[in-house]
């Protein structure tokens, strides 16, 4: 009976919405007509003329206090709806119309018609869609402690947001614990400092985690089984407490790789017991896995210290060493570190090995990608490249592989050029980033602008040709040329991952809403009005009063244009104009 009833209410709103959608010229004849009949029960010539009358008493003070209250009211709307559509990108009062008022007047269900109507190649687009709009740790992200932090002592400025940090926490408290966490006291304290909001109580946490093992972690075991004689033995150290310390409490680089090597002489004997255990059950199995990745972020972090002190050849051989020996934790990336660190060191040729192996089709691309490609192949024609040259002669071979991989790069991460070419200010990257927005686009810029400029004739090769992109994708939203439709989420997710003082770049630009439009049209005519009759009050009463009449008296269809300005005339007493000599004759 529940099923039936609920049946013949949904079957009954598809009628009424149905109704309201196709037969809404009948309903407004309808309601014309119930009017028309009902015009002697409700007095509707009456009503007419008693408003007629008091249209008519009311003093032009009282039209410029109602014109002068129209215009600041919507002044008022018009700075809130550009307010709210330069925080959040878009309309409040549309919004607000398309969440609740389009269900009530015959919105339909988009979920679940694209649940009960999806073939195949839409729900691939839609899962390709959901993985574009997926937030990604930076994976050249900065140092806390040695380089954000500098940042806000020298500027008074937080260059991470708060839902950045919240994100790296998250992080942290998954590839940092595990569940078997607190039989170990050092262990249990980490997992609750990777949960604190305030630095420097980590910071202690981590000083707490250490100490306890100079303190409460001496075990007595025997030399020999059947023997008397004991040795004093220490448990490793806490590695994860060395990797926060040296994440936010180092000052300097230096400071920070010492840190890291510590940390990765405890990480290195937990992750060699953790592995001959691994088989032992789940418990062991996932301890290895959180062992695992605190070896890996620390070898990494390490190679990229290397890499900030100039140590650069250092820092190849050891991201090397990493990817042979974790091939398949492709989750850090450590391949675009690898990347910057062979630009640094000019080895173009080793560039090209590397992108050959993650270029590819079935891997997910990055800006690090696309853009190192396009920067190899505009390499070959850059320095001998003209504009002019090129437009009288047409492109070589090489010089239209070069322009269709900018295109390619471009069409992936539309907002890269305009910092490569410093036609908008660079900020200090974030930890996290979203692949195809501003965020992936500052992160790339900050530490491969230079390797741009390196190549001659790179950027002025990028400057001619980027914006010809564009033209082959005159509907990014829609349909794309080499990659999946540009994703609508960028924006939003950008301005939750870059500080508020940056001016959070939009691809494609987006034009102003109707209603910021029509709030700023009316604010402008009702101040105009306010103006006029404060100015001329006895002829915008007399105009106001004629409209009055026109629109409230039963006779108005024989009224034209000509009979107000006449009315006007004669009761402002102004005398006709003289007719010329001319006109006379």
């Amino acid at each position: 009976m529940a099923e039936a009833a609920t049946g013949f209410l949904e079957q009954l709103k598809s009628c009424i919405v149905w109704s309201w959608t196709y037969l809404w010229t009948v309903w407004f004849f309808i309601v014309l007509f119930l009017v028309y009949v009902l015009r002697v029960p409700l007095k509707i010539n009456d009503n007419l003329s008693t408003v007629s009358m008091f249209l008519n008493t009311l003093t032009p003070k009282f039209y410029v206090a109602l014109t002068g209250t129209s215009s600041l009211i919507s002044g008022l709307i018009l700075i809130f709806e550009w307010w709210y559509f330069r925080k959040y990108g878009t309309s409040f009062i549309e919004q607000v119309s398309v969440s609740h008022l389009r269900p009530l007047l015959g919105g339909v269900d988009n979920n679940s018609s694209n649940n009960s109507n999806s073939s195949n190649g839409d729900s691939d687009s839609n899962r390709q869609s959901v993985s574009e709009c997926k937030v990604w740790r930076n994976p050249l992200n900065l140092f806390r402690g040695a380089e954000y932090n500098r940042y806000t002592w020298v500027t008074g400025r937080e260059p991470l947001t708060y839902y950045d940090m919240n994100l790296s926490a998250q992080d942290h408290q998954t590839f940092f614990t595990c569940d078997s966490d607190h039989l170990r006291p050092a262990d249990a304290i980490m997992q609750k400092a990777w949960r604190e909001r305030n630095p420097q109580a980590r910071i202690s946490a981590a000083h707490e985690a250490l100490e306890i093992n100079e303190i409460r972690s001496r075990v007595e075991v025997p030399l020999i089984a059947s023997s008397t004689i004991w040795e004093i033995k220490l448990l490793p150290k806490c590695a994860t407490a060395y990797i926060l310390l040296a994440e936010e409490e180092a000052t300097t680089i230096a400071e920070a790789e010492k840190l890291f090597k510590q940390a990765l002489k405890a990480g290195d004997g937990c992750y060699r017991r953790s592995q001959q255990l691994q088989h032992h059950g789940s418990q062991y199995e996932a301890q290895h896995r959180r062992d695992t990745n605190v070896l890996v972020y620390i070898k990494r972090r390490l190679a990229m210290c290397a890499r900030r002190l100039g140590r650069t050849r250092e820092a190849v051989k050891m991201m090397r060493d990493l990817m042979k020996e974790f091939p398949l934790l492709s989750m850090f990336n450590i391949h675009e570190n690898l990347l910057e660190a062979l630009l640094e060191l000019q080895a173009y040729a080793d560039v090209q090995a590397v992108l050959a192996k993650y270029d590819d089709i079935s891997l997910p691309k990055s800006a690090t990608i696309c853009y190192t490609a396009a920067l190899l192949k505009a390499r070959a024609v850059s320095d001998k490249f003209s504009p002019e040259a090129a437009s009288r002669r047409g492109l070589s071979t090489a010089e239209m592989n070069a322009v269709e991989a900018i295109h390619r790069a471009v069409e992936f991460n539309p907002h890269v050029p305009k910092y490569l070419l410093e036609m908008k200010s660079l900020i200090l990257p974030p930890e996290h980033i979203l692949k195809r927005g501003d965020s992936e686009a500052i992160a790339y810029a900050f530490f491969h602008l230079a390797h741009w400029k390196r190549v001659e004739g790179a950027l002025n090769l990028l400057h001619c040709t980027w914006e010809g992109t564009f033209r082959m994708i005159p509907y990014p939203l829609e349909k794309g040329h080499l990659f999946y439709p540009y994703p609508i989420c960028t924006e939003t997710a950008d301005r939750e991952l870059l500080p508020s003082f940056h001016e959070v770049s939009v691809y494609p630009k987006k034009e102003l809403p109707f209603f910021i439009l029509f709030t700023a049209g009316l604010c402008s005519f009702t101040a105009m009005l306010a103006l006029l009759t404060h100015q001329f009050p006895e002829l915008m009463g007399v105009f106001a009063k004629a409209m009055s009449d026109i629109f409230c008296s039963a006779e108005f269809r024989d009224w034209n244009c000509k009979s107000i300005f006449m009315r006007v005339e004669d009761e402002l007493e102004i005398p006709p104009a003289p007719q010329s000599q001319h006109f006379q004759n």
